[in-house]
């Protein structure tokens, strides 16, 4: 068999580049996938030769499907899908939260996952094998009021579509993990309304820790799933 062939969404920074990063380094053809070319180019120079950009924005099910087309017309199969994507907005307390922000963050964070699983799915019940692992984040478990409404809602309803993904799919030999970290040091902290200083990120976790639990939950035998998965700072 060839390399087995990985799409990672947000890519282009953050625990999506640490994730490409660590799938190449373990033998892995990897789909970068965002929305800022440059970005992805840099992420594929990191990465390696068997890392291709792939720009698309997740939020667009048409350009998801068109991205998906290409990544199995260039490597013929799909073995894996890393949803790292992942937005929030500065003003995101229900006092403050606008509904366009709002569904903003719900279009990339919730439906943008729904759109890349959907696309894949169809390779990976022909090759009777697949695993989708979605970056969760602790605020999927319990809410809280530093990660704001919409980034609440849209993790707690990641946290069912991976359920829904194991109810229906692992007949098919299908499996999906929800990783649930805490904080993690990654540019999505500059979008806080306080953004924390760099002692306090030295202490969160880093995105290479969040990439050792993506391979953990990839590099399990078939036969077994890590449903869902708690990684927080010590």
């Amino acid at each position: 068999m060839s390399n087995p062939v990985a799409i990672v969404t947000g890519a282009g920074s953050g625990v999506g580049r640490a994730v490409s990063i660590r799938l190449v380094r373990e033998g892995w053809s990897v789909a970068l996938v965002g929305r800022r070319p440059d970005a992805l180019a840099e992420t594929a120079r990191l990465a390696g030769a068997a890392a291709h950009a792939f720009p698309c924005d997740v939020a667009d099910a048409t350009a998801v499907a068109r991205m998906t087309q290409q990544v199995t017309e260039k490597f013929g199969r799909v073995d894996a899908l890393a949803f790292c994507a992942g937005t929030n907005i500065p003003r995101r307390s229900w006092e403050e939260v606008s509904t366009a922000d709002y569904r903003q963050v719900l279009a990339a964070n919730l439906d943008g996952a729904f759109h890349c699983a959907q696309a894949v799915l169809p390779a990976m019940r022909r090759q009777g094998r697949g695993t989708v692992v979605v970056i969760n984040s602790e605020a999927g478990r319990l809410a809280n009021a530093k990660a704001g409404t919409a980034y609440v809602a849209s993790k707690f309803g990641l946290a069912g579509l991976v359920q829904s993904l194991n109810a229906e799919e692992r007949s098919r030999g299908i499996r999906a993990c929800s990783i649930f970290p805490g904080d993690v040091n990654t540019p999505l902290l500059d979008r806080r309304p306080q953004p924390p200083p760099a002692e306090a990120r030295a202490k969160m976790l880093q995105p290479e820790d969040v990439a050792d639990a993506v391979w953990f939950a990839l590099s399990l035998p078939p036969r077994a799933i890590v449903e869902e998965l708690v990684i927080r700072p010590v």
